[in-house]
């Protein structure tokens, strides 16, 4: 597949107050020229700048954006340069295209998104993947409270997509949680999964406190350290081999421990009996 148009912006300077990115999308800006680009507006505190005041923009031949399923679709790619700890809602809304960041970024990233790919080499801040409904976001180093979850006041958390973290991920992660998969290679924070109504979330990590809090549905999968399980959660004696085999397969795809998951179907926990949940934890290597 041939190359396909994108730009790179790369910050001249870091910006004194927080700067609102929501809106600078690929697909949008692959029918701009670099004078437009320069021109577009960006909160910054209470005032706006002009996108050319903080960033550098240059062109880019861009790759073809991977989508969930292993196939390709063609797209604009949007490269970020710098650090960005400050600047958030990266990649809000996205629904096509590749938005790559080479740094940190702030808050909010692929806020909603329904389509596309994120990726950053960096560790983001709250809300990562918050309520996003499809797509891919890949963060390689740590990743704030509230990963994959519901925006303050909203009944709905994460609808779709995945969202891989190899950094730690901090508090509430998966909270109110409807569809979608969080892998996650490090440690998770407290209330992983709490009030989880479907979707998987597999760890590698440790676990914090009142794991599961909450949780009606949903798969937790523990592929390191595997928490005490709490009194609200209890084992099930059902069959689930093949849908083990599926779930240990398409997991495997993300390396690390993921890779070598035990082939025996694990023990299985069903909870939250306090809010007559049916939610499942998968212990492997204690079947």
């Amino acid at each position: 597949m041939s190359a396909t148009p994108g730009w790179c912006l790369r910050l001249k300077v870091q910006p004194e107050f927080r700067v609102d990115f929501g809106g600078v999308l690929p697909l949008r800006l692959a029918a701009m020229t670099a004078d437009e680009i320069a021109r577009l507006p960006l909160r910054h505190g209470n005032d706006m700048r002009a996108m050319g005041a903080l960033f550098d923009i240059m062109p880019v031949e861009g790759a073809a954006a991977a989508v969930p399923g292993g196939q390709t679709e063609p797209g604009p790619q949007l490269r970020l340069e710098g650090d960005l700890s400050r600047v958030d809602a990266i990649g809000q809304g996205l629904e096509g295209g590749m938005l790559r960041v080479d740094g940190d970024v702030g808050d909010r990233l692929g806020l909603a998104m329904r389509g596309g790919e994120i990726r950053v080499r960096g560790r983001a801040g709250e809300l990562a993947g918050c309520e996003m409904a499809g797509g891919r976001i890949e963060v390689a180093g740590d990743v704030g409270d509230f990963a994959a979850a519901a925006r303050p006041g909203s009944m709905d958390g994460m609808r779709g997509g995945t969202l891989i973290v190899h950094g730690n991920v901090g508090a509430r992660c998966g909270d109110r949680m409807r569809r979608g998969t969080v892998v996650l290679h490090g440690d998770a924070g407290d209330f992983l999964a709490s009030r989880m109504v479907a979707g998987t979330i597999a760890v590698a990590g440790r676990v914090g406190e009142h794991c599961g809090y909450g949780m009606r549905r949903g798969t937790l999968v523990f592929a390191g350290p595997q928490p005490p399980a709490p009194p609200t959660f209890v084992a099930t004696q059902h069959d689930i081999a093949v849908f083990w085999a599926l779930l240990r397969r398409s997991l495997a795809y993300h390396g690390g421990l993921f890779a070598s998951l035990p082939a025996p179907a694990p023990r299985r926990l069903v909870g939250d009996l306090a809010v007559d949940g049916k939610g499942e934890w998968l212990l492997p290597g204690s079947g």
